[in-house]
């Protein structure tokens, strides 16, 4: 079996992530960046704040008696299905339990749930040889198209 930390390429090498995968309203999507820039930069290479947001969704789940739904919702009736609008929010840090600790509470703060759904998954994640001036024909500076149109 073959190491991953002994990846080397002319392309570039491959570092050991967390990837959090975190699921959450469409709108909240900043805010929870936000709270994360506060602790953690979510570098890679010379870019800040690097995150992944999928397509719209939805989540669906059926809250206990007790729970804050039924807390604070009048006229909810426990166990029944609620479905509401979720996007999934990709970021990806260093494997550092420090970090990965102030990461957790800041996005569990700054969610709109008590209880989110995160999940923290191993990963690998590539790392090009960078390099700003490179001819390659498809990169964005080379190929005539430049870069994509701005969403927001």
């Amino acid at each position: 079996m073959s190491d991953l930390n002994d990846y080397k390429a002319k392309s570039g090498r491959l570092e050991p992530v967390w990837t959090l995968e975190i699921q959450t309203l469409p709108e909240d999507t900043d805010r929870i960046l936000d709270a994360v820039m506060n602790v953690h930069p979510l570098s890679l290479g010379r870019y800040q704040r690097n995150a992944s947001i999928s397509a719209l969704g939805k989540e669906t789940a059926q809250p206990e008696p007790n729970s804050t739904t039924s807390t604070h919702v009048d006229g909810f009736k426990p166990g029944s299905t609620e479905t509401y609008p979720m996007v999934e929010l990709k970021i990806s840090i260093e494997r550092d339990l420090g970090v990965l600790g102030k990461v957790m509470d800041a996005i569990i703060y700054a969610h709109h749930y008590e209880e989110p759904v995160i999940f923290v998954r191993e990963n690998w994640a590539s790392r090009a040889a960078y390099d700003p001036n490179n001819d390659n024909p498809n990169r964005w500076w080379n190929d005539g198209r430049g870069l994509p149109n701005k969403l927001d």
